[in-house]
């Protein structure tokens, strides 16, 4: 198993928590997102320890496959989820992502399924998911070109660990204050709705995604936004899933001395470390900070993480 180091984005909403709070070695002014592990050509992330030190991990994944992606990967030599950290200082545009065959065939990109798991959020801190009711799409077309699709969308409060899964076609926005990590499919394909009217660091507005996002946009009235999920107690960590799907898992472990894992045959495992400290031992041994990741290649074996920590688990 082996440290990542992830790529950085200097979107122009993002803030400066994750170098500051989460230990992101970055010299960005603004890093909004740290894409902890990626394959995709858009930010490639970069093994940071043990004997493949300084390779990408899709060249890593490329040589050795599905010896340790996991025989439940879909792809013989690439990894088909994307994890994220993200620090919106500012709201997010409102956006809308369509779904594998739309992507592929207007984007030649896979539609993106993601999950958010909130780590972080200030007081009276909101996030947009979905529309407050059925709408129809000239309804939505007039809101965008009248610039009133704010009073359609349905607002959401958040708080730290609130759990979000986002479907393609459900138009979403992260409000302004709010940290997350996201588990999506391996894709950066992303309609632009609504921007706020803001401009980009060349003065101009950024793209809009009109036409595409009306081709793509599910327009019901949103429903049970927030994903319910329960931890279970267990001897020295609490465990609770808070996603599952056909492209990724996703767990959530509170540690509170240590707990004992498995990496099998069917999948590689990615710990994401939200908070705490902890080592993680098994055939080699690392030390993990708060905001750090691992990969654990397929068939690995057991592994114990010691220490009082919060992680996320993200298998296929």
């Amino acid at each position: 198993m082996f440290k990542l180091q992830p790529s950085f984005k200097d979107y122009l909403w993002g803030g400066t928590k994750l170098r500051t709070v989460y230990g992101k070695d970055c010299s960005l002014d603004k890093v909004a997102e740290s894409w902890e592990l990626s394959t995709h050509k858009d930010g490639l992330t970069i093994i940071d320890s043990g004997e493949h030190k300084g390779e990408t991990l899709l060249s890593y994944v490329e040589k050795y496959g599905k010896e340790v992606l996991g025989t439940k990967c879909p792809l013989d030599t690439d990894i088909p989820i994307l994890i994220k950290f993200i620090d919106a200082k500012d709201a997010l545009s409102i956006q809308v992502h369509p779904d594998n065959e739309y992507a592929l065939k207007n984007e030649n990109d896979f539609g993106k399924t993601e999950m958010w798991y909130v780590i972080d959020a200030e007081p009276n801190a909101k996030l947009i998911y979905g529309f407050k009711e059925n709408i129809t799409k000239e309804q939505f077309k007039n809101a965008i070109e009248t610039n009133t699709l704010e009073e359609l969308v349905n607002e959401v409060d958040v708080k730290a660990g609130d759990v979000f899964f986002i479907t393609p076609g459900t138009m979403h926005a992260i409000g302004k204050g709010i940290v997350i990590a996201e588990i999506q499919q391996r894709s950066n394909v992303t309609y632009r709705i609504y921007d706020f009217g803001r401009v980009g660091a060349d003065g101009k507005t950024r793209e809009l995604h009109i036409d595409k996002a009306l081709d793509v946009t599910k327009l019901e009235s949103a429903k049970n936004a927030k994903t319910e999920y329960t931890l279970n107690k267990f001897d020295g960590y609490e465990k609770g899933n808070l996603a599952t799907c056909e492209y990724f898992n996703v767990d959530l472990l509170n540690i509170e001395t240590s707990a004992t894992l498995k990496c099998d045959e069917t999948t590689f495992n990615c710990i994401t470390v939200l908070d705490g400290n902890c080592t993680i031992i098994g055939k080699n041994s690392l030390e993990m900070k708060k905001g750090e990741s691992i990969f654990i290649p397929a068939s690995y074996g057991e592994y114990t993480i010691n220490g009082n920590c919060k992680v996320v688990l993200s298998t296929l």
